[in-house]
């Protein structure tokens, strides 16, 4: 099963998208594949790491990856990747919408169980920055196609989800 949790931040989608992740899993421990690239020592996103996970304790198996998730997803397991937007961003620079479509596109009918959670950064004003636009744009092209892949979606907004697929 592929799913998809989206909404802006703070909303409660990795709250919402952990915990369809465990019942997923059932009795099987699943994977976190936390995707942020901490190089930036950014204080204020040490701090909101530090409360994912506080959030998730001991409940997953744990991996970073920061550029190439896709290549780490194997059949008959259950994942949740947290998440895509900084995926996106961490190469966002090197690659192209082609090349993020295409691996995800591999993932499609891969047997195993994940649960997608993206950043909603579509609802904005148009952003004045080329790269701030760029990023903007690649989000809803990725987030169209995960849209047609997973079985089920998700928008979470102020700690409310809602399933809309």
């Amino acid at each position: 099963m592929k799913i998809l949790y989206f909404g802006g931040q703070k909303s409660g989608k990795s709250i919402f998208a952990e915990k369809k992740t465990l019942d997923l899993a059932k009795d099987k421990k699943p994977y976190y594949i936390a995707t942020y690239d901490n190089s930036f020592n950014d204080e204020e996103m040490n701090e909101r790491i530090k409360t994912h996970r506080m959030q998730r304790k001991d409940k997953f198996k744990f991996i970073e990856e920061q550029f190439n998730f896709p290549l780490l997803i194997q059949p008959n397991q259950t994942y949740i990747v947290d998440c895509v937007s900084m995926w996106l961003f961490n190469s966002m620079a090197e690659k192209n919408k082609d090349w993020f479509l295409n691996a995800l596109e591999r993932l499609i009918d891969m047997d195993s169980d994940i649960v997608f959670v993206l950043i909603d950064v579509n609802n904005g004003v148009i952003p004045a920055d080329k790269e701030s636009r760029k990023f903007v744009d690649l989000t809803g092209s990725i987030a169209q196609k995960l849209v047609k892949m997973c079985d089920e979606v998700y928008e979470v907004k102020f700690g409310i989800e809602v399933k809309l697929k």
